[in-house]
């Protein structure tokens, strides 16, 4: 499969949706209602990261490392601040909220065809912050949110069909 661009991409914040254990499968998400995020600037990054584990014992001249807990890390969504964007005002009240959503970000790369699909990544996280960012005269102002991932990162690829 070739390289695509970000350009195309959405990102959509669906209703609460607990965590668990953290690992979650695509079917945890069918019943999910997506409401689209508008005017997004920057996705930023996800995926997981492991922790590490460390040990220093007087019989060894190097540090042991293991891997510990698995970490979703935090993506950092900017947006054109919209007063009636849907998505916006919907990671504002998550913001508000001490329960964890589900998310799911689109890319535009379906190959040709009828019913052809883009591919996605889905998870559930802790919106932290939204927060307005204002600047100067010649700047659109922004609204900042950062989710904190708190589940694997559920994959699905582009398909023909």
């Amino acid at each position: 499969m070739p390289v695509f661009a970000t350009a195309g991409s959405k990102v959509y914040i669906g209703g609460t949706l607990e965590s668990g254990t953290g690992e979650l499968t695509a079917l945890d998400f069918d019943d999910i209602v997506w409401t689209s995020i508008g005017n997004l600037e920057s996705i930023g990054s996800v995926g997981d990261s492991s922790n590490s584990v460390d040990g220093t014992f007087i019989d060894r001249k190097r540090v042991l490392r293991m891997k510990g807990v698995r970490d979703g890390g935090t993506m950092e969504l900017v947006a054109g601040l919209s007063y009636t964007d849907a998505g916006q005002l919907a990671l504002i009240a998550a913001e508000k909220s001490d329960y964890e959503h589900a998310f799911k970000i689109e890319f535009a790369d379906k190959p040709t065809g009828v019913g052809a699909k883009n591919s996605t990544r889905m998870f559930v996280a802790l919106v932290m912050s939204a927060a307005e960012q204002l600047d100067g005269a010649d700047n659109i102002m922004k609204l900042n949110s950062s989710l904190a991932i708190n589940s694997n990162i559920v994959r699905t690829n582009a398909a023909a069909s």
